[in-house]
Order: structure tokens, then C-alpha cells, then sequence
């Protein structure tokens, strides 16, 4: 298997929202499969800016590049893609939430097993993955990365069953979590959802031939049909025959429960020109903010959204406040996580790097601040300060879901439960007192539920996976159950 050498990124401090999980996407009998895996990576880069890798095979070989930074810094050079030969591939952008940034890391990871090679690629994060990994150690295993993917390779590998999908539902059986997960084989495209449907995964078409991919957005880019999105707990097995033709097999060997899609996606992490479990991204933030105007009103000259993630939320605000909306605010596209801040006092500039005021809508207003959620706080004082700054008479933050009140398990990359700013204050007024604002209110946890499922909140069963905003997690927790205060997994530090 051919590797490309690594390219090094320094990364700046990250800004105060929960981080992307990852994206994944694949092809199967396509002759530019390479090319295409890495436009629907550059429409998922949104997921994951830390690195990116594509494999693909040939009909003789695998063939792989892995890069640390954006898909776009590597993957629009013919050359990078050249060495990606074959009419199938699969790719992932990632963000790290377990296991540190480093080229080993990076997904795909590969592995030769007896019946052949095996790539494999996944979104979200599995809550018994450290006590598996500790489990296959005990018995000899060597473990070169700290992805729970490999964990999932080394199951495979060990699994007593004959066909590489047997082996493979035999691995993800004994994986708890939420999942998205694509693997590549000599002759076959597998993608499976966890049993929730905790991390989105759908499937598409071009030309004939199977995508699957974490958004629809990636299938757009590319000219692909959205064919439907792969059922939680489903595994879907994509073949080549001895005639070219591709055969599709569905197995469901989990057992069936109601789908709980994860609920940041709706409020933070999807495109909003995405869809998902058939809501149209967008139109589900925009209903937040109506919602939110509804539920927590206030007299002001101007709404003005805190971008990109609030636009959609603001206009909802705005349309049913009557109050005029408003950029106030300017975000530079062109200044991301590679940014490299050399000195502390361009590290002093903070939220300024990525945003800045709109003074003429703003100088001598009320502003209603609308944001797509607060996690510590600490950028939403930033912006306040900003706005105050640029002449704003008073400064009213709404927010467009509920606060967050506990971590994540899943797949996304969240601080401890102490940083969380609703853990931190008793009241909105005295947070809204940290943050530098006249007021602040949030969402509701039904506001949220009616804006994007059209019902409230069903406590006894809810229709998403809510837990940040309720402590209602969908499945056990058992590394979490298990951690042992001071206990570290230990890992040859990398360079690159």
C-alpha cells in the first residue's frame, strides 16, 4: 500500500463551539472515483479541518494519501490525485475527538487480513472503545494509532466468520456509540449507522454507481442522486461482479429501535443546504429563531446574526419580530484553524481574526444578537464587547437552542462539564452579566424539538439525541463507567 509523506500545519486556539466530528464519503465502480471522493470531502470539509485521506484500489492494489490541514491545500492537485488509481474509493475529513492529531491517525486506516485488504472510515465515536482496545491488548494486539477505528479492524480480524461482511456486522456488534461507517474491500463499498442513528449517513447514485456520505450536500456537489439515507442499525453491502454490474444487499443486525438523530446537527454541524433524516437543515434553524422571537421577545432596532451560524436563525427571529435584520457583523472567510498566531498580541486580536463590526448598522441601536448556541461564553464576550465597541446602545443575546449542560460521548469534541457556561452561573442574568449583555435567553428544549420534529418533547421517548441539553444519553457509557481516576492510554509522540 502507497503512502504519501506528510505535510505540517500549526493550528491556533479553537474558537468557544462544540468542534465538528468528521465526515466520510464513498465510491464504488466509478472510473474517477478518486476525484469525486475528494470533491465530497471538500463539501464535508465543514465537518473536519484538521486532516484528510483517501484510499482507493485499483483491481490490483490499494493506494492511499493522508495530509494534515484542508482537503482544498492537497486533494485539487492532479498529481495527489494520480496516485489514487482505481474505480473505487473512500475518503474522511476529520476533526479529532479521540486520539491526538497526528498523520497515523487520520482515516482511512488499512489493514491486509486473509482475505484481503480492508479500509475503513468512520464519523462519531464509540463509548466502549478504550475498554475493547485495553481487551485486545491483554491478548496480545499492538496498537499503532489511538483511533477507535483500529479497534474495529483489529475485531474484524479476529472475528471466526468466513466472509469479510460477516466479520465486519460480527465487529460493529460489539461496538457501542454513535457511528457512521464506510468500508472499502477489493470488491466491496460496506456502510453502516449505528443502531440510534445517532450520526447521519446517506446513500446515493451517479452514473449508475453507490455513494455513501455523511450529507446530501456532498452528493450535490459532485451532480448525485440522494437514493435515501441508510437506516439506523443497518449495514449495506455494495459488490462488484465478474461483469462489472454492482449488486446492493441491506442486512439489519441490530436489534430494531426507534432513530434518534443527533439534534447538533440540525443546530450547528450540517450545511444548511443539507438534509437530514428528511429536514431541510436550514429550514429548521430558521424555525428556531421564529420560535425563539416567540418565546423570548424583546424591543430592539436590529437583528444581526452571529455568522455563519446564526444567519439562518436571525432571519427566523427577524421575520417573526418585525425587527429589520442586519449584517452587523462580517466574518473573513479566509482566516480558519491553520491560522498561525505567532506572538500574544495578535493572539490579543481574538474574536477580531474572524469577525468584525458592521458599524453603520449598528452605532446607536439596540442589537438582538442571535447566535446558534453558547458553549463557554467566552467568544460571546468577545463579540459583545465588539459590538459595544462599535457604538451598539444596548445588547441582547438570544440563542437558538437550549444551553448545554453536559458533554458529549458521541463523536463530538466537547470541554468538561465545569468549562460549560450553564453550569458555571444559576441564572440567565448572571450570565448574561459574564457575557457583558442588557439580557440573554435560550431556546427551549421544546422551541428546539417544535422547530425541527414539529412536536415538543416526548420524555419518555424523544425523537432525537439531546443529552448535552438534558443528561438523557441514548446508550450506556461504559469507558466513562470505567475510567480510573490519573489513568492514561500511553502513545509514541509524532511529529507531522
Amino acid at each position: 500500500m502507497k503512502q504519501s509523506s506528510p505535510s505540517h500545519v500549526v493550528y491556533g486556539s479553537h474558537d468557544d463551539k462544540f468542534h465538528e466530528e468528521c465526515g466520510v464519503f464513498g465510491i464504488l465502480g466509478h472510473p474517477d472515483a478518486a476525484t469525486l471522493t475528494a470533491l465530497g470531502l471538500h463539501a464535508l470539509q465543514h465537518r473536519g479541518q484538521e486532516a484528510a485521506g483517501i484510499v482507493s484500489f485499483d483491481g490490483r492494489q490499494f493506494y492511499t494519501e493522508k495530509h494534515m490541514g484542508l482537503v482544498g491545500d492537497h486533494y485539487t492537485n492532479p498529481a495527489t490525485l494520480a496516485k489514487l488509481p482505481g474505480p473505487q474509493a473512500i475518503g474522511h475529513t476529520r476533526y479529532s475527538t479521540t486520539g491526538e492529531v497526528a498523520l497515523r491517525n487520520v482515516q482511512p486506516l488499512f489493514a491486509e487480513l486473509e482475505e484481503g485488504g480492508i479500509a475503513i472510515a468512520h464519523n462519531g465515536n464509540f463509548t466502549n472503545g478504550l475498554t475493547l482496545r485495553r481487551q485486545i491488548i491483554a491478548t496480545g494486539a499492538i496498537c499503532q494509532s489511538t483511533s477507535d477505528t483500529e479497534v474495529v479492524l483489529h475485531l474484524i480480524a479476529r472475528s471466526r466468520h468466513a466472509s469479510t461482511t460477516d466479520r465486519f456486522i460480527d465487529a460493529i456488534r460489539q461496538m457501542e456509540g454513535g457511528y457512521a461507517m464506510i468500508a472499502l474491500t477489493r470488491t466491496k463499498l460496506i456502510a453502516a449507522r449505528d443502531p440510534i442513528g445517532i450520526r447521519p449517513l446517506v446513500m446515493g447514485e451517479l452514473d449508475g454507481k453507490p455513494i455513501f456520505c455523511s450529507e446530501t450536500c456532498a452528493l450535490d456537489i459532485i451532480g448525485a442522486k440522494f437514493v435515501r439515507d441508510v437506516k439506523n442499525g443497518e449495514v449495506v453491502i455494495c459488490e462488484t461482479q465478474a461483469d462489472g454490474s454492482v449488486t446492493i444487499e441491506s442486512r439489519m443486525p441490530a436489534r430494531p429501535q426507534p432513530e434518534r438523530v443527533c439534534m447538533f446537527e440540525y443546530v450547528y454541524f450540517a450545511r444548511p443546504d443539507s438534509v437530514v433524516a428528511g429536514r431541510n437543515v436550514y429550514t429548521t434553524r430558521k424555525n428556531a429563531g421564529i420560535n425563539l422571537a416567540k418565546e423570548a421577545p424583546v424591543e430592539a432596532d436590529v437583528v444581526v446574526p452571529v455568522p455563519d451560524g446564526g444567519t439562518p436563525a436571525a432571519l427566523g427571529y427577524a421575520q417573526q419580530s418585525g425587527i429589520p435584520f442586519e449584517y452587523g457583523i462580517i466574518r473573513n472567510h479566509y482566516v480558519g484553524r491553520t491560522f498561525i498566531e505567532p506572538t500574544q498580541q495578535i493572539r490579543a486580536f481574538g474574536v477580531k481574526l474572524k469577525h468584525s463590526a458592521n458599524r453603520a448598522m449598528i452605532e446607536g441601536k439596540r442589537v438582538v444578537l442571535v447566535d446558534d448556541s453558547i458553549v463557554r461564553g467566552t467568544t460571546s464576550l468577545k463579540i459583545v464587547q465588539m459590538i459595544r465597541d462599535a457604538g451598539a446602545k444596548e445588547v441582547h443575546i438570544r440563542v437558538a437552542s437550549p444551553m448545554i449542560f453536559h458533554p458529549d460521548f458521541y463523536g463530538i469534541d466537547t470541554p468538561d462539564r465545569d468549562k460549560l457556561l450553564a453550569n458555571q452561573y444559576a441564572h440567565e442574568a448572571d450570565m448574561a452579566k459574564y457575557i457583558g449583555a442588557d439580557s440573554l435567553a435560550f431556546l427551549s428544549i421544546d422551541g428546539l424539538y417544535m422547530a425541527v420534529g414539529g412536536k415538543p418533547r416526548d420524555p419518555n421517548n424523544p425523537e432525537f439525541t439531546d443529552h448535552y441539553f438534558t443528561g438523557d444519553y441514548p446508550t450506556r457509557l461504559l469507558d466513562k463507567e470505567s475510567e480510573k481516576p490519573g489513568r492514561k492510554e500511553s502513545m509514541l509522540a509524532a511529529n507531522g
